[in-house]
């Protein structure tokens, strides 16, 4: 199982990652989809609210097959990379892959920043709250509720994207 983390914060933010999902599923088969939450930005706060989500993903591909594609899908939906913690139409992070440990030019899991990152763990500990992270070997849902502060991190209401709604 490969968990994705799902941001956006240009254009139609809940359409692409709506696309994103449809996207992912050509990946494997979608197991879980998050609810979406509208999170502030990191690193550079000078642009727009994300919206983030957080899918399980069955899927076969090896981590450089998967970050191959999620880089492809991102291209493809119109993403350009100009500097670090730029503003994006749609960023796909591979978080964790079956307990695996790869340090991995470009495919490093579990994602080397998760656990500091409420707008990553808040979705994932939604659909995966009893998951282990394979070196910090605590739960998801642990490594969410140890965060010093989630206020950052909101419910994104909106009809027709209930948790699981695009499995």
């Amino acid at each position: 199982m490969a968990y994705i983390g799902l941001g956006a914060n240009l254009g139609e933010r809940e359409a692409m990652l709506r696309e994103a999902v449809v996207r992912l599923a050509a990946l494997g088969a979608v197991r879980a989809v998050s609810s979406l939450y509208e999170t502030e930005p990191v690193g550079y706060a000078d642009q727009p609210a994300f919206l983030n989500a957080a899918v399980a993903l069955e899927t076969a591909l090896s981590p450089d097959e998967i970050v191959r594609r999620l880089l492809a899908i991102e291209h493809d939906l119109g993403r350009v990379r100009t500097f670090r913690n730029a503003p994006r139409t749609l960023d796909l992070d591979l978080l964790l892959l079956d307990g695996l440990v790869s340090a991995a030019p470009g495919a490093t899991v579990p994602h080397p920043r998760m656990h500091e990152r409420a707008f990553v763990l808040v979705p994932l500990a939604e659909i995966a709250p009893s998951v282990i992270h394979p070196t910090l070997h605590r739960s998801i849902a642990e490594l969410a509720n140890a965060l010093p502060d989630r206020s950052g991190v909101r419910p994104f209401v909106r009809p027709g994207w209930e948790r699981g709604s695009l499995e």
